[in-house]
């Protein structure tokens, strides 16, 4: 463990904080807006006299869509550039990479994206959606609204894995069934056969938890093959506003995506954040994981505010006690599991490559990183076996991936 002095600036320094996301990759469309998002947080802060006295300095890495990339920037960051904290990462194979490197040297970790659950650590403060505040509303209302035979969409790495096996546990609770499972790896093109599947099983509701580029192929190959939304509606986990953008509106209007922020909700403190945006990067898609950085970024600041330093360990129990009128409403850190308590909303895509929101939970809901229905048994399970099948690494190797059944043992039980 590096000793605490490492870490800090001198009293008289800027606050050098670490951002790091994917600039180049199959995930930089995804992560590079979040990035921006980011520096909005930081440069506020500094527009109203920084922290301690002190300016705020961000120092940004890219993570290049690769997992061990993301650890080796992340320790350098730390070790090398004397970074304070870090705001980062997408996919969770690079959390997952980044979760050793911030535990090992004591650190600390903002990470904004929905996920799959079945971790909390001391060292992340999860700003974006647990699966009970995502995945598992969005399942039952589904299977309710469009029927219970689901068809099960991803890429091949960790979310999709056991966010999928998440499903295959809470279906059987609400009279629903899987009727087809499938996964392609990160960056991707080849939907074809996915798509004979899919028309083969004839789903009432298709789950997507694809990342990245992949799916301007995936909703492509849907319209080519003549399936629409009306017809076979896709309720997507990790498609946010900057995705549908890249998207015709015939492929994307009138299917469905979950999370905690639209940037159609009516606040004033999201019309507050959304003119923010544009006034210091221009007009653009304005997502979830965006306003999830920029909560975690405000958060970090009220705790060094609170702490009165920005050492890394000394400002995590005031870490704890922070709640946020944000953009999505209100948020506060659940002490228990170093998630926040978020509102889930559902929205479909709609002419304007916005969504209209159709849904949302009657009040903001308590993190659970292990959903109820499942054991912290069978989670280690899980986990360990993916991690093991993938040469311990958290995505599926290229030539496992083409050799392998879409239907595995990831989603079968341990014994």
């Amino acid at each position: 463990m590096l000793p605490a002095a490492s870490f800090s600036q001198p009293a008289s320094g800027p606050i050098r904080v670490g951002i790091l996301h994917s600039q180049t990759g199959t995930m930089a469309r995804s992560e590079k807006p979040v990035i921006n998002a980011t520096l909005l947080a930081i440069e506020q802060i500094n527009a109203n006299g920084g922290l301690l006295g002190r300016r705020v300095e961000a120092v940004i890495a890219d993570g290049k869509s690769d997992e061990n990339v993301f650890a080796a920037e992340a320790e350098r960051l730390i070790t090398e550039e004397h970074v304070d904290v870090l705001f980062g990462c997408w996919t969770s194979a690079s959390r997952k990479a980044v979760k050793l490197v911030v535990e090992k040297l004591d650190h600390l970790l903002f990470y904004p994206v929905q996920y799959e659950g079945l971790e909390s650590s001391d060292h992340i403060i999860y700003t974006g959606a647990a699966p009970n505040q995502q995945i598992v509303p969005a399942v039952s209302w589904a299977v309710k609204k469009f029927g219970p035979r689901v068809y099960l969409i991803g890429s091949n790495y960790i979310f999709p894995r056991v966010a999928n096996w998440l499903i295959n546990r809470q279906l059987p609770l609400i009279n629903a069934e899987v009727v087809g499972e499938q996964y392609i790896l990160l960056g991707s093109n080849d939907v074809s056969d996915i798509i004979n599947d899919i028309q083969d099983k004839q789903p009432d509701v298709i789950f997507n938890s694809i990342n990245g580029d992949s799916n301007v192929a995936f909703f492509h190959a849907l319209r080519e093959a003549g399936i629409s939304a009306k017809e076979m509606p896709v309720v997507s986990f990790s498609l946010a506003e900057s995705g549908i953008r890249l998207m015709p509106i015939d492929e994307i209007a009138g299917h469905y995506a979950v999370w905690n922020y639209f940037q159609s909700l009516p606040s004033a403190q999201n019309k507050a954040f959304i003119s923010a945006l544009y006034q210091h990067f221009g007009e653009q898609p304005v997502s979830d994981p965006m306003e999830a950085a920029w909560v975690g970024v405000q958060m970090w600041a009220n705790a060094v505010r609170g702490a009165r330093t920005s050492d890394p360990k000394a400002i995590h129990n005031n870490i704890l006690q922070q709640s946020l009128a944000a953009p999505e409403g209100i948020v506060s850190v659940d002490q228990g599991s170093n998630h926040l308590w978020k509102t889930a909303y559902i929205g479909q895509v709609n002419r304007q490559h916005q969504f209209d929101v159709i849904w949302s939970s009657e009040h903001a809901l308590k993190p659970f990183p292990y959903p109820l229905f499942v054991s912290k048994h069978e989670a280690e399970w899980m986990l360990n076996r993916l991690y093991s099948d993938w040469n311990r690494q958290w995505s599926a190797p290229v030539p496992a991936a083409s050799t392998a059944p879409a239907n595995n043992a990831a989603t079968s039980r341990p014994e």
